[in-house]
């Protein structure tokens, strides 16, 4: 019986202790308010460029059992700066957690149901992804380490199995112990085996580890649809170094297998910048179909078939000669025919694809006849432009490089390290960018995706994809870059996130919004996508939209970039938390701004819904001075509003009306009646004492709708929805009750 007592007595005691440790180590604290509403994130746009390899990875560091060993290099730096890792995104009920074991004999393809063996201090640790966690793109790129990294550097070979064969095996380089990827993805769970080998470490083949990923194609979004134009007659074949022609081919399949592979690298680059931003796993999709395979040389010649990205082949109506005749403007810097060989490509594409009015298609194009004439040092057939300003959405790029592209997933890190020099007397340096066959594939593959940018409404930034960084596009994809012609010094060494190529901030916040990157568990938009801007007291301005406000540009004089951003928005959650009203102060704007700008004038807003659709504020000092109040009759204090159209004052007659109904009380407001056709003359506001007030002129040549309120139900006029580009294109008058009169004049065409 004492024994009892005494282990009675212990186990009190440390319950106390338990207990007296949980009161002194106090819930960890959350960004959150105490009503759960996020402040605000402002930053700078300056330099807002990929960050270095501790701090642009996403910032929850949640652990579980297939990441014991992820926080080794927050552990070596000493401000505590390191790789961390976010949990999976939602669970999965079926697959294993990943382990690592270090074991002889036998194929080790998956581990075993015994007890696992010590764990290897070889065993790759995969850093950019979490066990279990989904994603949405078939090529996946993952990056990490090898062991410890307090731990002597090594150098060796990284291998990826599919423990179901659903793929072949596929080898990336690890260079001092780190290494990168691109993983080939199934629909549904994806056991992963990954092996190192080194010819310096005992054991060569005994050092592996497992990860489990789920891949759920989306297939609610629109597709980023993949086209190949040519002449009418052409022969199908680009420029290619005979050397290279006789061993790969330069005929059209080989195009389309190396603008296929081409395509998959774009989206794998983008769906981990998107990751990198905090906006979840997310990025454009493809057009698919069941096909033979070409992301891996293997299943060529075994013609395994596979579900892939689709590539239109689009024969214009204009011959080869004529399409590279038309080109010759961009190289020699004249402008008249800069943009004839978009407008011929842009045809081409409107007939294949037989788009409706009001249907969007998204593609992106190759003009496969492009060549480079060594004789006038240009580059015929080529252009690079993307355009937002049609239903069809088209980022059209030449192929003066396409032979540097890999074809194939084992040719990623080939094609990013050919120092084989260009060979001008058969295909082109661009710009001076192409010196060798590593820098064309970066030329090329990332220049064509700077047009896609433009094509999802990107602008020109100072840092970035938009900002021309994509000659450093292949650092992404490998550990250690070559001799650079165009620097005239050594690649990177190491290729860390600060010397990738990155998207920009806000090319990341515009796609975060972007139809074709939507993911399921986003709220659906409503139809509403207005934004107003007013200022109110004490120099502050009002901005709301049923959308959402996500964001706001800030530009400053001097500067046709925007130079800073104010962010609404929390993270990868849904549009219901972007919020339909925000107020803002002219300092809260500039802490926004970076320090050498932070003094500047702010001169214009751009303010994006979370529909993406836009409202500018042309003339901000005028929207926040007394300019914009305006006092009425009876004494009380209004505000303009900004302007909507584009004409200037010295092209129309400047007019404003204060509507009697809204400071005289025994004003009823019964009607009011639209003169339109095209576009919107005028307004006749009608009262119940037969009187009226006309904004505008009554056009006798127009159209002539009258829009009738319900005054016995109390209905009144609540607001206006406009469709204004030039001009007033289109109006539709909104009540109290919640009607809607339909939109007068044209309000298809134009949108504002």
């Amino acid at each position: 019986m004492p024994l009892f007592k005494d282990f009675r007595r212990r186990s009190k005691a440390s319950s106390a202790s338990a207990t007296t440790s949980a009161a002194a180590d106090p819930s960890p604290r959350t960004p959150f308010s105490s009503n759960g509403i996020r402040h605000a994130e402002s930053f700078s746009t300056l330099d807002s460029s990929s960050q270095s390899l501790c701090n642009t990875s996403p910032l929850s560091t949640t652990h579980n059992a297939s990441s014991p060993h992820l926080q080794t290099l927050s552990k070596l730096n000493g401000n505590g700066c390191g790789l961390q890792i976010t949990p999976p995104q939602r669970p999965v009920p079926i697959g294993s957690q990943s382990s690592r074991s270090s074991g002889t004999g036998g194929n080790g393809v998956s581990p075993t149901n015994m007890r696992a063996p010590p764990t290897s201090p070889y065993a790759p640790r995969v850093l950019s992804i979490s066990d279990n966690s989904w994603v949405h793109q078939k090529v996946l790129l993952v990056y990490g380490q090898i062991g410890d990294l307090r731990q002597p550097a090594f150098d060796g070979t990284l291998t990826i199995s599919h423990t179901s064969d659903s793929f072949p095996p596929i080898s990336w380089p690890v260079h001092r112990s780190i290494f990168k990827a691109l993983v080939h993805l199934v629909p549904g769970p994806n056991k992963l085996r990954l092996d190192f080998t080194s010819s310096k470490i005992p054991n060569p083949t005994a050092h592996m580890s497992w990860i489990s990923i789920n891949y759920l194609p989306l297939v609610n979004s629109p597709p980023l649809q993949l086209a190949i134009i040519l002449g009418s007659d052409s022969d199908g074949r680009f420029d290619a170094v005979p050397e290279r022609a006789s061993r790969e081919g330069n005929d059209l399949e080989v195009a389309i297998r190396k603008f296929r592979m081409a395509a998959y690298l774009w989206q794998s680059f983008t769906a981990e910048q998107m990751f990198r931003n905090v906006f979840g796993r997310r990025c454009f999709r493809f057009e698919e179909e069941w096909q033979p395979g070409t992301l891996s040389c293997r299943g060529n010649n075994a013609v395994q078939m596979r579900n892939e990205a689709k590539i239109h082949i689009i024969r214009c109506d204009r011959t080869v000669a004529e399409l590279r005749g038309l080109s010759g403007a961009q190289q020699n810097g004249a402008s008249s025919n800069n943009n004839e060989l978009f407008d011929v490509a842009l045809d081409a594409v409107k007939r294949y694809f037989g788009t409706r009015k009001g249907q969007t298609q998204y593609v992106s194009a190759l003009i496969l006849d492009s060549h480079w004439d060594k004789d006038t040092k240009t580059i015929t057939g080529h252009t690079a432009a993307g355009s937002t300003n049609d239903d069809i959405k088209l980022a059209l790029f030449g192929s003066y490089a396409l032979q540097s592209y890999p074809s194939c997933l084992e040719d990623v890190v080939p094609a990013f390290t050919d120092c084989t020099r260009t060979d001008t007397n058969f295909i082109a340096n661009d710009n001076n960018e192409c010196g060798s066959y590593w820098e064309a594939a970066n030329s090329g593959i990332g220049g064509h995706l700077r047009e896609i940018g433009h094509m999802f409404g990107c602008t020109q930034q100072d840092s970035g994809i938009m900002g021309r960084d994509y000659l450093h596009l292949g650092r992404t994809f490998i550990v250690r870059e070559p001799y650079s012609t165009r620097t005239k010094s050594l690649g990177s060494w190491h290729c860390h996130h600060s010397e990738e190529s990155s998207w920009h901030r806000l090319d990341a916040l515009r796609f975060r919004f972007h139809p074709c990157f939507r993911l399921p568990s986003d709220i659906p938009l409503g139809s509403d996508d207005s934004i107003q801007v007013y200022p109110v007291d004490n120099g502050t301005l009002l901005a709301s939209s049923p959308a959402g406000i996500a964001f706001i540009e800030i530009f400053v004089e001097n500067s046709e970039i925007c130079r800073g951003v104010l962010e609404l928005l929390n993270g990868d959650t849904g549009s219901i938390n972007v919020p339909k009203q925000v107020a803002f102060t002219e300092s809260e704007l500039r802490q926004c701004l970076p320090e050498n700008t932070k003094k500047n004038k702010i001169t214009k807003l751009v303010l994006h819904s979370g529909s993406l659709s836009t409202h500018t504020v042309q003339d901000f000092g005028k929207l926040k001075s007394k300019q914009s109040i305006v006092k009425l009759p009876n004494g009380q204090i209004g505000y303009r509003g900004s302007k909507l159209g584009q004409y200037e004052p010295s092209e129309s007659r400047l007019e404003e009306v204060l509507l009697e109904c809204a400071f005289i009380q025994t004003k009823l407001l019964v009607s009011i009646k639209v003169y339109h056709d095209q576009c919107i003359y005028g307004l006749e506001f009608c009262y119940e004492d037969s009187t009226s007030q006309v904004f505008g002129n009554q056009n006798v040549e127009s159209k002539c709708d009258e829009f009738v309120f319900d005054t016995r139900r109390g209905e009144i006029l609540m607001g206006f929805h406009v469709k204004a580009g030039l001009e007033i294109s289109g109006i539709e008058i909104l009540t109290s009750l919640g009607r809607k009169s339909g939109i007068f004049g044209n309000g298809v065409e134009t949108t504002g």
